[in-house]
């Protein structure tokens, strides 16, 4: 029973992702991604009244923990925000491959900011997702081999903004419980939307949408949202019914799951997203699979 909540992350992030890029071509293939983000933040902003009375203490914390905590909200939506702008221009599989680094980001982080000890596995399985992730960077055109290197900048500072959004949510999640920091972080994120809402190109196209697709596009992401939160929790539920090892070993695959799902998407819903499917970049990409779940794993033993 825990491998059916384990593999629910994976399969669920792979969902969203893709479902990110669908609205990306749909709504925003020549925009600002920015305006992308506004609905992301007014999902958190629905969940503020909801945490706030199921949970006592919200706004008992220290002043400092709550700053350092909306900060964190600001970091994720800022990473957020370069995750959309690679995934504008690339094939989600490509991404999705990029996206592990993240993991060895934090480790490295935990070890000089939390003082968490690195394993040998961690530093081979990083080295092995690292191999993986450049593998993946590289774009077969003809006899040409070329850098992906837009797609590889921006999914770096993505990175960069998850890892220590995610440091500081750990800390805090810790010290100050799970709810609180979470209802500060949304805080965050809805400042980000209150942001760029500010600008007026901004806030022109994002009016624009809500006249024109308001229903579509708050469902959407709402759904999405719910995908995400879902796989997230029964990742949650499997920890409890297995050991940690093999829940990781599990919840590794998503690259993969983002992979398959391309497959599936391009043969029988074409009109929803496209990958390339040519041998040689199957062979790639297949490879890259293999070195970063492979890299996880053995980093997450």
């Amino acid at each position: 029973m825990w491998l059916l909540y384990a593999f629910a992350g994976p399969v669920s992030w792979a969902a969203s992702e893709h479902i990110d890029k669908y609205l990306l071509v749909k709504y925003f293939k020549h925009g600002s991604v920015a305006v992308s983000m506004v609905f992301t933040a007014i999902i958190g902003l629905l969940m503020l009244p909801f945490i706030a009375v199921w949970v006592p203490g919200i706004f008992g914390l220290n002043l400092v923990a709550i700053v350092v905590m909306v900060a964190s909200g600001l970091m994720y939506m800022g990473g957020m925000l370069f995750y959309l702008m690679a995934l504008q221009s690339e094939e989600a599989s490509i991404v999705s491959l990029l996206s592990p680094v993240g993991t060895i980001l934090g480790f490295t982080l935990a070890f000089f900011i939390l003082g968490e000890h690195l394993a040998a596995n961690q530093i081979v399985g990083g080295a092995l997702v690292m191999i993986g992730a450049f593998l993946a960077s590289l774009r077969l055109v003809g006899r040409r081999v070329r850098f992906r290197r837009r797609t590889t900048i921006f999914m770096s500072v993505a990175i960069v903004g998850f890892a220590l959004s995610s440091l500081i949510f750990k800390y805090f999640a810790v010290a100050d419980s799970f709810w609180p920091a979470t209802f500060w972080t949304y805080v965050g994120e809805a400042f980000f939307g209150v942001v760029v809402l500010a600008f007026r190109s901004e806030r022109n196209i994002f009016i624009k949408l809500i006249h024109s697709n308001p229903k579509v596009l708050l469902t959407t992401n709402a759904v999405n949202e719910l995908i995400n939160l879902g796989g997230s929790l029964a990742t949650r539920y499997a920890l409890v019914l297995a050991p940690l090892a093999l829940v990781q070993a599990v919840t590794s695959t998503t690259p993969l799951m983002v992979f398959f799902f391309g497959i599936l998407v391009t043969i029988f819903l074409p009109k929803l997203g496209r990958e390339n499917l040519s041998k040689r970049n199957i062979i790639q990409k297949s490879v890259a699979v293999i070195l970063v779940v492979a890299g996880v794993i053995l980093a997450g033993r």
